[in-house]
């Protein structure tokens, strides 16, 4: 309960620094707001502690799920979808790739009951509640939209086809059967990053 605070407290500044920055820009318009949850103690009560947050009323929508993995059309055709994208990308970027916000939900603008990745070692003292996985399936599936254009953020598409291109160059040098061994484990380990998230 305390890291669900946590974790929802530290991506909501990250979410109000967004904000200032992206309102500022003419033609950007209504920003995603991630709203503050508390924690109370109720010493009388089986279970103590509990967290009160503000009621999100309407059509519940998930604009992205932990892995990162784009399939909620909802995600990538509406305005809210796409500035949660941008919120992404936007936090990726300011935090060299060592932090993603991550499991944007909610309705309309108003999100709630997100997830943080950061690297094991944590970003600046903070630690998520993610697998680092989600930040590289992340840098992967982003596709920049006009948000992402109107911030002047650097496109990952082409860091990433990058370092995909130089990855293959190498392993082209190397006999078949040590490149199917290399990457059984990967997919792997994927997997298991995967599997994990769920419980």
């Amino acid at each position: 309960v305390t890291q669900e605070c946590c974790v929802q407290n530290a991506a909501r500044e990250y979410a109000k620094l967004y904000a200032a920055e992206a309102e500022t820009l003419a033609g950007f318009g209504e920003v995603p707001e991630i709203i503050p949850i508390f924690l109370i103690h109720r010493p009388a009560n089986n279970i103590p502690y509990a967290t009160v947050e503000e009621e999100l009323v309407g059509e519940f929508v998930k604009y992205s799920v932990k892995d990162g993995k784009e399939v909620n059309f909802l995600r990538r055709d509406s305005e809210a979808g796409q500035k949660c994208c941008t919120f992404q990308h936007w936090v990726y970027e300011k935090t060299s790739g060592n932090l993603l916000v991550t499991d944007l939900q909610g309705v309309g603008m108003k999100l709630t009951d997100v997830g943080i990745a950061t690297l094991a070692k944590g970003y600046k003292g903070f630690k998520g509640n993610c697998s680092f996985s989600f930040i590289e399936q992340f840098r992967a599936l982003h596709q920049c939209n006009e948000y992402c254009e109107m911030l002047g953020l650097k496109s990952l598409r082409t860091t990433h086809q990058k370092q995909r291109k130089a990855t293959s160059t190498k392993s082209k040098n190397l006999p078949s059967s040590s490149t199917v061994k290399k990457m059984v484990p990967k997919k792997a380990r994927e997997h298991r990053d995967f599997i994990s998230s769920e419980h």
